[in-house]
């Protein structure tokens, strides 16, 4: 492959080589994280909604009580629309988000180009690899993660309990092979 009908052309240097390319599974995805979310999107959003409809009077706890005040309905607006990016929102970003989302495995490097809102492309040498750790699901799909020396920002957002995603390809069809993929480009580079 010589990286032509990829995102990563451009983005090659005249004697790196493409060894793979790759895209996350497509389409409307359950994480593990969604088993929490989903009864709390469910709350917070059922909240929201109700709020909303008592603010405009289509419930009603009293028949003779009048709508709430106007300011009262727009205070719920911005709560409705969280509500509902939780509860179905989400899904639909992470699915427009994979699927603008290419994995790459040259001589040289890994790269993850996301282009959803604007590109973006980071690559990863072997070199600065330390370890790569592979977690595998019964559909022999996978995760494949990049283990990096701890850097002082990393260490700060970590301490100050700032979600920090591990970088890595994601939801990999076939990550056992892709896994080996890299570490074979892996071992040559560092020959």
């Amino acid at each position: 492959m010589d990286g032509f009908g990829t995102p990563f052309a451009s983005f090659l240097d005249s004697d790196e080589k493409l060894l793979w390319s790759g895209q996350p599974k497509q389409g409307l995805r359950l994480q593990a994280g969604d088993f929490v979310m989903i009864p709390f999107s469910l709350m917070w959003g059922g909240f929201a909604i109700f709020w909303e409809a008592t603010a405009l009077g289509f419930v009603k706890m009293n028949p003779h009580e009048k709508p709430a005040p106007i300011f009262m309905a727009l205070w719920g607006i911005p709560f409705v629309l969280a509500g509902l990016q939780m509860m179905v929102g989400r899904f639909f970003y992470d699915a427009a988000l994979r699927k603008r989302t290419w994995y790459g495995v040259t001589d040289k490097r890994l790269i993850i180009s996301k282009a959803l809102f604007g590109k973006s492309v980071t690559s990863f040498d072997y070199a600065n690899l330390q370890n790569l750790n592979l977690i595998e699901r019964g559909d022999h799909s996978g995760d494949i993660q990049f283990a990096l020396p701890m850097s002082p920002e990393y260490m700060t957002q970590t301490r100050r309990n700032r979600r920090v995603t591990i970088p890595g390809f994601y939801l990999v069809p076939d990550a056992r092979n892709v896994y080996s993929r890299i570490l074979a480009a892996q071992s040559q580079a560092k020959k």
